[in-house]
């Protein structure tokens, strides 16, 4: 089963007040639904989608699958950061393999592809089949990602691999919500300046780094150094 339409968010702010605290409304899941497997990329994408799943009071878990980061130095920040969103909020997080051989070997021959290009539809591929499964062995009959929230993203690109991911099982489906719209990019904007997140300054894979090292040295700034930069109030 594939789920073909957005449901959305519902707001409201009290009275007319364009300062007034943000008043969240609970998520709709499609088909009645009220368990999730939310397969996360990192904090900083996912901390406001997390907040809108809690404010909903869906039973949901985190599945951490991201064997296209690198180095694992870089991994492991990443995911630990996520990690330590869920503890604090009370989530269940599963820390699946970082089998990185097998995402070289699936994009073997991309190397050169640009960011969006085909070496990111076999990477959003290889992270959400593996999704879909956990889901269907596991008793979860909707599944989502918080890749698509990132304006770094093609989210149409994202979301077809999620529907075919759901594709191969008569059990599940995708949830192609757009956590961008009703102010969830600024939220998440605003969440990761006050957690302090580690801040990622390339999208993930070795090809990635290379191309944004690439043009800061073509710009004249220093290459990245992974485990230095975090977000803040500042």
């Amino acid at each position: 089963m594939i789920e073909t339409e957005n449901s959305r968010i519902k707001k409201t702010r009290k009275g007319k007040d364009p300062n007034a605290p943000f008043v969240r409304q609970k998520l709709i899941l499609p088909n009645g639904y009220n368990k999730l497997l939310l397969h996360t990329c990192c904090a900083p994408c996912s901390g406001e989608i997390i907040q809108a799943v809690m404010a909903s009071d869906v039973e949901f878990t985190i599945y951490f699958y991201n064997p296209n980061i690198h180095p694992q130095k870089e991994y492991l920040i990443r995911k630990d950061e996520n990690k330590r969103f869920a503890d604090k909020n009370g989530i269940p997080f599963v820390d699946a393999d970082y089998d990185r051989q097998n995402w070289f070997e699936r994009t073997q021959g991309l190397e050169n592809e640009p960011e969006r290009g085909k070496r990111c539809t076999v990477c959003f591929d290889m992270r959400l089949e593996r999704t879909a499964l956990y889901a269907h062995e596991n008793g979860f009959p909707l599944f989502a990602t918080s890749l698509g929230i990132s304006r770094w993203k093609n989210m149409e690109q994202v979301y077809d691999c999620g529907r075919r991911a759901a594709a191969r099982y008569d059990d599940v489906m995708f949830w192609d919500f757009n956590w961008r719209k009703d102010g969830g990019s600024a939220r998440s904007d605003k969440l990761r300046k006050e957690e302090g997140f580690y801040k990622q300054e390339y999208c993930g894979c070795v090809y990635s780094l290379r191309d944004a090292n690439k043009w800061r040295e073509e710009t004249g700034r220093q290459k990245i150094e992974i485990g230095k930069v975090f977000y803040s109030l500042d």
